[in-house]
């Protein structure tokens, strides 16, 4: 490769310069997420409901040699949002992570643990990117990535209300990029496929789930969170640049072949 190809390269997917923030960045996807940015050059905001529940992620980032600051609001209180937020300072990047799943029959399902999936996943993200948003707006632009997930296109039983959650996620993505895309901000979703973290630990205890999972899959394996950092920083950097109200499926081919 000639050093123009890959000053090219790195130019166009570096986040060099870029300050992230990550919500629910202190474990599983949020945190791998993290770690992709750190590594692609940018400095780093990670958000959890608790200050100690970051301690491992700002270890792993202070080996990249990233800037770590840390934030703490639950994500289900507007209020909370507001405040954990206020004196920031400005973002390039919005990682909007932070979410919970309670897997329970439809039938089953009562009006705290709906308002718990909803208030969390749904109504807490579009605070947070609104929040975000009106410094990004005076800044001139930046980028927010909303997490959405398959249950955003398919039905799946005992998760009605993360997918109630999950769908509404993918329509507020392609209505945020609609009004905000003159203010500069591009507005996309990832929607995972199938990772293991502490949330699905759930389906991955049953093995027969996990073998006829795989066997639909046309990567023919389940995913593992470094095959999402990629996708991430692409939609950040300036690769993207003409690229809003979009949602990326990262699922080894599940979508397309069922």
């Amino acid at each position: 490769m000639t050093d123009g190809a890959r000053s090219w390269l790195e130019g166009q997917f570096s986040c060099a310069g870029k300050r992230v923030l990550v919500t629910g960045a202190s474990r599983g996807i949020g945190r791998a997420l993290a770690v992709g940015f750190a590594r692609a050059g940018a400095d780093l905001v990670v958000a959890a409901r608790a200050r100690g529940a970051l301690d491992a992620v700002v270890g792993d980032l202070a080996e990249t040699g990233a800037r770590v600051d840390c934030v703490t609001f639950d994500q289900s209180d507007v209020g909370a949002i507001r405040h954990g937020l206020a004196g920031l300072g400005p973002v390039d990047v919005l990682v909007n992570n932070a979410g919970v799943e309670d897997v329970r029959p439809a039938l089953d399902v009562d009006e705290a643990l709906w308002t718990k999936i909803v208030d969390t996943n749904l109504k807490g993200a579009f605070f947070v990117a609104q929040t975000v948003a009106q410094g990004m707006a005076e800044a001139g632009g930046g980028a927010i990535i909303n997490l959405a997930s398959l249950t955003s296109f398919v039905g799946v039983p005992t998760a009605v209300p993360y997918g109630a959650s999950k769908s509404g996620i993918l329509g507020m993505t392609r209505a945020l990029a609609a009004e905000w895309g003159p203010k500069g901000i591009r507005v996309n979703a990832l929607a995972p496929g199938y990772f293991k973290t502490d949330m699905t630990e759930v389906f991955y205890d049953d093995t027969e789930w996990v073998e006829r999972m795989t066997a639909q899959m046309p990567l023919r394996r389940l995913g593992v969170l470094d095959d999402l950092a990629g996708a991430a920083v692409f939609l950040a950097s300036p690769a993207a640049r003409y690229v809003t109200g979009q949602c990326l499926a990262v699922d080894g081919g599940y979508l397309c072949s069922i």
